[in-house]
């Protein structure tokens, strides 16, 4: 059992998230940052699609009521067992009743303790994640939640002392691939994409990031009929100002999608704080 003792701003529980509901209008979630769950799940010997926590902005706090297996990924934190410093992107130990502690980022938005045999909360459409936009799955932590860990009889053995990660880029570089509604915007907005960089607001979520940098012109007036968007897609509203989808986005908006981000690069925009800036490539 794990004790929430502190949650820092936002802690949630997620895993690859419950994917063929969109005709539900029910949003895949997950894990943000897919990379880094999968990892601290390889790293303890669960399977990768095992319920981890994500942290943002780190400075969590959690009571460990038995002995356990742990990694911590994502976003660079210092971490502590126990009061004693240990490593990112590697297998530690907990002692019964240690307390484990995330400090404050020095890159990246979000981090993600992945335990071995998994949190073990009930499923929600066959998923533990929780998803901010629907509602579905476990609140978010708050201090004095319990959290049940799986079993680990028939798990892989730990075999890895340390992953190497490299460092999250200063500017990332996103690629993206055009439209599927790149005709509703003038010829050059592509090119705009790519050729000046954007900056991350403060008015950005696990739904989606809001971007400030050149507008993108409209070349056809009125709105789209509602239809179905994805993680990574780019909509443009009325103030030509791109909103980059992340994975709790509605399964359906109104707004034209002038480009969508490559898959490899979604968990690289899931960790984009505000103020960052970024830039986009084809």
């Amino acid at each position: 059992m794990i004790e929430v003792v502190r949650p820092g701003p936002l802690a949630t529980v997620q895993d690859l998230g419950r994917p063929g509901h969109a005709h539900l209008g029910v949003p895949r979630s997950g894990a943000a940052d897919g990379r880094s769950l999968r990892l601290g799940n390889r790293l303890v010997g669960n399977t990768e699609d095992a319920a981890a926590i994500e942290f943002t902005l780190g400075g969590g706090a959690l009571r460990f009521h038995d002995a356990a297996w742990i990694a911590v990924t994502g976003a660079p934190v210092p971490l502590r067992i126990g009061g004693r410093p240990y490593g990112m992107n590697a297998p530690c130990h907990v002692p019964p009743g240690a307390t484990v502690e995330l400090g404050l980022p020095s890159q990246g938005l979000r981090s993600y303790l992945a335990v071995r045999g998994g949190l073990a909360v009930a499923p929600t459409l066959g998923s533990r994640s929780t998803d901010l936009l629907s509602g579905l799955g476990p609140a978010p932590l708050a201090s004095g939640d319990r959290l049940p860990v799986g079993p680990s009889a028939g798990l892989a053995d730990i075999e890895v002392d340390v992953a190497p990660c490299p460092s999250l880029p200063e500017v990332p570089v996103l690629h993206i691939r055009p439209g599927p509604r790149d005709d509703w915007f003038a010829p050059d907005a592509i090119s705009t994409l790519v050729s000046h960089p954007y900056e991350a607001t403060s008015e950005s979520n696990r739904v989606g990031v809001r971007l400030n940098g050149p507008a993108l012109t409209r070349a056809r007036e009125g709105e789209l009929s509602s239809e179905g968007v994805v993680t990574g897609a780019l909509q443009v509203p009325p103030n030509g100002l791109p909103i980059l989808f992340l994975t709790d986005h509605p399964t359906t908006g109104g707004y034209p999608v002038v480009a969508v981000l490559v898959s490899a690069d979604i968990s690289l925009a899931a960790q984009l704080r505000p103020g960052q800036q970024i830039r986009f490539a084809l």
